[in-house]
């Protein structure tokens, strides 16, 4: 029977609407298995369904809820037509319930069949002297109660006083006070024995008439104020030594500050049905008195003006106030919004006790009810593998499944019915269905709304039916909103507002339950792969502390994910009267309500200078929520969060974190929007945002996304510039490399760093200008990203090769030639090997981006190329920074050596050329000019600098370390005068061969420098008449080889003896 019911309950969401949709604008009309028509009834914009079940008006209104459509609401002329068409076709002729209009739309309001007349005493604000004295002898009280309606002035805002009782040997002995606050309402307070209970007790200052009843009892302390019929504030924590003393003296509308006198505080309005009793009354008492009945048991004072004597300024009138039990005689007199019938086309409208069972109508969107119906015709002809093996586990019966609402009555079948959905969602492997989504969302939305039993009737079985209701209510959230579901949000959008729908089921469910889960405990933490619940609970107390909240540990053990009440607001709860805290905490992992990412729905201005472009606004961090309840009663206070950023950055774009909460409130129909009022941002880290929000309700970081702003003629110019700077510069590459090899240029450390930067910059050159063509290929482009990434990389390892050499001739550090080298070698071609290898190793599945042959920006793949060329661009910024300041210190010392004449003009040039010089040679082996692309995004300027720098790389090195290098130079001047050189052996043959003996190549090298030398020569005086010497050793040379020039003068002619010295020992000499 259990798994029958289960079966018809899980699968009446389904079932309980028409299950066919109309050719017209006519009703829909299907028989369920009792014979009772469900109907429905299309206009061009909204869907009306009659639902012949008839329930209680908040069941009916969960219900229409669960449908993910309202109460029919018929002050809209469009849905008043509709209404009255759907009963005039079905001939439906009974009372339904329909919505209320205004913002407690399903608030119980008044009941009110008849008016009745009452004379009330009038307190004008002419006057602070009036008051009215109640006639007679008070005996002592050991219980007492009183009521009396009141009409607050509106415009009189300070402290007032409805009654005061005082005895003669105490004044303050029982009095009703009540002030307005800053929001409009007027609070409410007892003294009781001179002792001042708190401002809590509170109804809205609208100039309307309110019953207030306020009670005390002396053998338990305790106390209670009803306003229209609600408990408002109650305690205990009063004097119960003795009794109220009596012959004392009440005082209407004035504060007794001496026995009969000496009045304050005066009370400007309108008082009448004043009543006092010896005993303390009960709820249904006050409801009773409410509806205007009467209570003669221990009654002290019945209201009798001719048993007042009041102050000339006081004045009598007569007011007529509704007053239901004047005919009715019951007990519960609260009633909701019906429709009774129809009256020449226009609506006759009642209110109703809200628990009789009446028919009504629920409305939704035509495109609503139209998806709804095409789901159910889906789930009907093939059901899903979760909705198979629910109805396996419920027995398969068919029986039920025509079963009313009312079968979803008790928190028993809610939890059964929960239970079974868990199992059925362990056990199916497949993924849910948007239709299984839709049925669970509604099962959700029912059981939410499930009535519970006061807690003084709870037992211990019904609390552990609480819990485990909870426990399965988050299980089957949980799979909803799973991030495996996502896509499926947008397959049912039609239908359901989103993941926030789900949400406020929790909240209502949590809330509505609250006082039962933590009846045995004061902490209860549910958690779930995405949800985290924690309800907390304390007596408020002086010195209470702030509380605060975390969604679950990250692998570091960090918390951040936090929200938390400040300590002074939980303070300010305890100041105001409240004795027991309530907060329900929430965290969501996985949740995103849907909306437009294009549209700017935190409604702060986008930036609109021009360097940024909005690109739209995205949900930037988990959903953290607080629900603050003060004596089960919801609260507003302020709250701080901290929010962990969950987005991707992607290159070129900046992100800007705002605070908002989700706000059910606006645009209700499509279940509630974002909204910022009373939010604001406290801080800004790397990583997080802290918050601050003056109200507690669903939170969240919105990261609004721009990017820099460049036209398509811009992005069109950049991509030729950086096309025609790649080929000039890997040409100017090309041609260094053969230079520093053709020339013969003397082998060094730093000509060797040279040529591995020419050789990584112009491989990684070359392929940026061919990863366009290879994006078509999936494979080639993964190769070229891999490869790209691995030559960038070596040519920032050379560059920071170069900022290290520098650095080491700089401060002179004693390390080998030889060892240097393999440590040059290592960081060059070694470090960027092992981070490429690691890189594809760790993430080869997000290593490159969609659409082009480079890293994936949207993960931190990108980290493994921008955090090492970070670290090389810092080390080689201070090694100029070094170098610059070395080269100025040398500069000053040779300024000091100039006259002073001269001085000062001289040292502005020098220490000029200083700075200018060591920057212009440096900034393209060290990769400097690579620090503009920090601030590409800013304005497109700078992206044209920043490829004109970097794209002309090798042009640049071209110019400043080939074609002005004075090695290149000197080199290629050895060239040169090495052929003239050999050209004058084709002066004359040789004239002798003679055998001598060399000297030994030390002799040589001690021999001193002739003025002719390379190094030398450009410096050497003007030959003399003598002899003259030219020797030469050149690399090209073999090694102990060497050539002398001697020019001895001749009558009339010069001679040009040219003599060769062999390893083997023999001389060769040619004269010209």
């Amino acid at each position: 029977m259990i798994g029958a019911l289960l079966t018809g309950l899980i699968l009446f969401a389904f079932l309980v609407v028409c299950e066919t949709e109309p050719t017209h604008a006519g009703p829909d009309r299907m028989g369920d298995s009792h014979g009772q028509p469900k109907l429905a009834h299309l206009t061009s914009n909204w869907a009306f369904q009659l639902v012949n079940d008839t329930l209680a008006f908040s069941r009916a209104d969960s219900f229409c809820r669960g449908q993910f459509s309202s109460l029919a609401d018929i002050d809209q002329s469009d849905e008043r037509e509709g209404v009255m068409e759907l009963l005039r076709q079905t001939g439906l002729r009974t009372p339904i319930w329909v919505r209320n209009p205004s913002k407690a739309a399903n608030k119980p309001v008044a009941l009110s069949k008849q008016y009745s007349p009452f004379l009330s005493l009038s307190f004008p604000r002419e006057s602070r002297e009036g008051f009215v004295r109640v006639n007679m002898s008070f005996p002592a009280l050991s219980s007492v109660s009183v009521c009396v309606r009141v009409q607050w002035n509106s415009e009189w805002n300070e402290v007032s006083t409805i009654f005061s009782y005082a005895a003669p040997i105490f004044t303050n002995e029982f009095q009703l006070r009540g002030q307005v606050d800053m929001q409009g309402r007027i609070l409410l307070a007892l003294i009781i024995h001179g002792k001042h209970l708190p401002y809590k007790a509170s109804f809205l200052n609208d100039g309307a008439w309110h019953h207030i009843c306020v009670m005390w009892r002396r053998n338990s302390g305790h106390w209670a104020i009803y306003v229209d019929g609600d408990k408002r504030d109650l305690g205990s924590d009063t004097d119960t030594s003795r009794d109220i003393y009596g012959d004392g003296i009440l005082i209407l509308g004035q504060d007794q500050d001496s026995f009969g006198g000496n009045f304050t505080e005066p009370f400007f309005g309108n008082i009448t049905d004043l009543n006092v009793w010896n005993m303390t009354l009960e709820t249904r008492h006050v409801l009773a008195l409410n509806a205007c009945s009467s209570i003669d048991q221990e009654v002290v004072f019945s209201w009798n003006p001719d048993h007042l004597i009041k102050h000339p300024v006081v004045k009598e009138e007569q007011v007529l106030l509704f007053c239901p039990a004047a005919v009715l005689q019951q007990m519960e007199l609260q009633g909701c919004r019906t429709l009774q019938g129809w009256s020449d086309q226009l609506p006759l409208l009642d209110l109703t006790d809200c628990s009789d069972p009446l028919p009504f109508i629920c409305r939704s969107s035509r495109e609503r009810y139209l998806k709804m119906k095409q789901m159910r015709d889906s789930q009907s002809l093939q059901p899903s593998a979760f909705m198979n093996h629910l109805m396996k586990l419920s027995n398969k019966s068919q029986a039920v499944l025509g079963q009313q609402t009312s079968e979803l009555s008790s928190l028993a079948q809610a939890s059964a019915l929960l239970d079974v959905s868990v199992q059925a969602l362990e056990d199916t492997q497949e993924e849910l269905q948007p239709t299984d989504m839709v049925s669970l969302i509604q099962l959700l939305s029912l059981a939410a709304d499930i009535p519970t039993l006061p807690l003084a009737d709870a037992t211990n079985h019904s609390q552990d039916r609480v819990q485990e209701l909870s426990q399965h209510f988050i299980s089957v959230a949980d799979s909803i909103i799973s991030e495996d579901n996502a896509l499926k949000w947008q397959a049912i959008k039609e239908v359901v507002n989103g993941p926030m729908d789900v949400v406020k089921s929790i909240d209502r469910m949590v809330t509505s339950l609250s006082p039962r889960l933590m009846a045995e405990t004061d902490r209860l933490t549910i958690h779930s792969p995405n949800i985290k619940l924690e309800v907390q609970q304390q007596r408020l107390q002086e010195g209470s502390k702030g509380s605060s909240f975390c969604g679950p540990e990250t692998d570091k053990h960090t918390n951040v994910d936090c929200i938390s009440v400040p300590h002074h607001k939980i303070q300010d709860l305890h100041n105001n009267g409240f004795h027991r805290l309530t907060l329900v905490n929430t965290w969501y992992g996985s949740l995103r309500p849907l909306f437009n990412p294009g549209e700017n729905i935190t409604m702060v201005p986008t930036v609109t200078d021009g360097s940024q472009r909005y690109l739209g606004t995205v949900l930037g961090s988990s959903v953290i929520s607080t629900t603050v309840l003060g004596d089960d009663q919801p609260v507003s206070t302020a709250v701080h969060f901290k929010l962990q950023h969950r987005a991707q950055n992607p290159t070129g774009t900046v992100y800007d974190p705002v605070c908002a909460f989700w706000d059910f409130e606006l645009t209700p129909e499509a279940g509630g929007w974002w909204n910022t009022k009373g939010c604001e941002v406290v801080s800004k880290q790397y990583g997080y945002t802290v918050c601050y929000c003056n109200h507690t309700t669903n939170f969240a970081l919105l990261l609004q996304v721009y990017e820099a702003q460049r036209s398509p003629e811009n992005e069109k110019a950049l991509q030729v510039l950086t096309f025609i700077g790649c080929g000039v510069s890997l040409c100017g590459l090309l041609f260094t490399f053969i230079l520093f090899i053709a020339v013969g240029v003397p082998k060094s450390d730093r000509t060797t760093v040279h040529k591995n930067l020419i050789v990584a910059l112009g491989i990684a050159e070359l392929l940026l200008m061919c990863s366009d063509w290879a994006s078509a290929n999936e494979a080639a482009c993964f190769v070229v990203t891999a490869l790209l990434h691995l030559f960038f990389m070596a040519s920032f390892s050379w560059m920071l090769v170069e900022g290290l050499l520098l650095w080491s001739k700089v401060v002179s550090v004693n390390i080998s030639e030889d060892r240097r080298m393999k440590l040059y070698y290592i960081i060059g071609w070694g470090l960027p090997v092992l981070i490429v290898g690691v890189t594809l190793a760790v993430s080869v599945d997000e290593y490159k981006a969609d659409g082009h042959c480079w890293l994936n920006v949207k993960t931190d793949t990108i980290w493994a190329f921008v955090g090492p060329v970070i670290f090389v661009l810092a080390v080689n910024a201070v090694v100029l920074c070094r170098v610059v300041m070395v080269t100025v210190s040398s500069a000053r010392r040779r300024t000091k050596m100039l006259s002073p004449s001269s001085a000062s003009k001289m040292q502005t040039f020098d220490l000029t050329w200083a700075v200018t010089r060591p920057v212009l040679i440096l900034l393209p082996v060290l990769g400097l000019t690579w620090l503009c692309g920090v601030l590409v995004h800013l304005s497109v300027v700078i992206a044209y600098v920043f490829i004109a720098l970097n794209a002309f790389q090798g042009l640049y090195i071209f110019l400043v370390y080939a074609v002005y290098n004075s090695e290149v130079r000197n080199a290629i001047k050895r060239i040169k005068e090495k052929r003239k050189a050999l050209s004058f052996t084709n002066c004359s043959q040789p004239t002798s061969f003679l055998p001598s003996q060399r000297a030994p190549i030390s002799s040589w090298g001690h021999s001193a420098l002739t003025p002719s030398s390379p190094e030398t020569s450009e410096t050497s005086g003007p030959p003399s008449s003598a002899s003259t010497s030219l020797v030469i050793k050149n690399e090209s040379f073999r090694k102990e080889s060497f050539v002398t020039f001697s020019l001895k003068p001749a009558s009339g002619n010069q001679v040009v003896q040219l003599t060769g010295f062999k390893p083997s020992g023999t001389t060769l000499t040619t004269k010209c």
